[in-house]
């Protein structure tokens, strides 16, 4: 579905947190949640890394996981360009934002049918969209997506919730998955970009933990053979790896096909990262302490990182 959205401009002023006494950081003026908002019962991820640095394969897969632990799981993509649910609905879905605008923003005349897919072996998947390139807050559309699910009352019979959110942290409005998530996860490779990017990403997650209750989950290496440059940046920040994923071809290939890694064609590589993403979601389900890291400033990025 493609049409020109137009948000209403005072649905974003509301959305912006002017005035509000809680910044979430010196001189913030960030979207805040509406407190009847917030998503009890279920547990909570926020997925965050460089852009195309694989959040949406990750967080496919660790639905699919957690799906096959036997829970219940919603994965809320946060991308304009809709495909966080790809490999699981095998289409790309109409986004939140274009079936509101549909009906003029006017939510009451929604079902959940218009914007909610099921996916690979159960799970819920919705892409939340974000506004026209400068004409809105991604925010907003986090804000109207979670107001969905809470009046159809979707997320009373969820166990998991996964927001995969795009490229790095730019603005409070893409940081709004944040005011939901209990843990947030870094997808990062092992190159000094990604790192760069997961050491704002790790500000960001400070700066909201002031307020909410997100706290720091670690970090997911992805599309690396090697993980030396990862643990280097760990070991001086506290940050800590969760998970690892090589660069294979049967990952690459697993997005062209439209499928989860649990539906590609067996082999022991393929079995060792199905096996690693169970234990992934285990983990996360069982539940662990906050990861302790501390953001460093960049020009400490630049000179720790790359050098022998």
């Amino acid at each position: 579905m493609s049409m020109n959205v137009s948000i209403p401009v005072d649905s974003i002023r509301r959305a912006s947190g002017v005035g509000i006494s809680r910044p979430d950081g010196e001189g913030s003026v960030q979207v805040h949640q509406d407190a009847s908002m917030k998503i009890d019962g279920a547990k909570v991820f926020a997925v965050y890394g460089k852009g195309g640095i694989g959040k949406s394969t990750t967080s496919s897969n660790l639905s699919a996981a957690f799906s096959k632990l036997g829970k219940r799981v919603l994965q809320i993509g946060c991308d304009p360009k809709h495909d966080s649910t790809f490999t699981l609905t095998k289409k790309l879905m109409p986004t939140v934002i274009d079936v509101l605008a549909s009906v003029d923003f006017h939510s009451e005349e929604l079902t959940p049918d218009d914007y909610i897919y099921e996916g690979y072996n159960g799970v819920m998947c919705i892409e939340a969209g974000g506004p026209p390139a400068g004409t809105g807050c991604g925010g907003y559309v986090v804000g109207q997506t979670v107001k969905l699910l809470k009046e159809h009352h979707l997320l009373e019979d969820t166990d998991v919730v996964i927001f995969d959110v795009l490229g790095d942290v730019v603005c409070g409005g893409f940081a709004a998955p944040l005011q939901h998530a209990d843990r947030a996860l870094v997808v990062a490779a092992n190159d000094f970009d990604s790192i760069f990017a997961m050491n704002r990403i790790i500000s960001a997650i400070k700066a909201k933990a002031k307020n909410y209750d997100v706290r720091i989950g670690g970090v997911i290496a992805n599309r690396s053979k090697d993980t030396d440059q990862i643990e280097r940046f760990n070991k001086v920040t506290g940050m800590e790896m969760v998970a690892h994923f090589p660069d294979l071809d049967v990952i690459r290939r697993s997005r062209l096909k439209k499928s989860t890694l649990f539906e590609m064609e067996s082999s022991p590589e393929l079995e060792a990262v199905q096996q690693e993403y169970l234990r992934l979601a285990a983990a996360l389900w069982a539940g662990s302490d906050p990861v302790q890291a501390t953001s460093l400033e960049d020009r400490e990025i630049f000179d720790l990182l790359g050098f022998d």
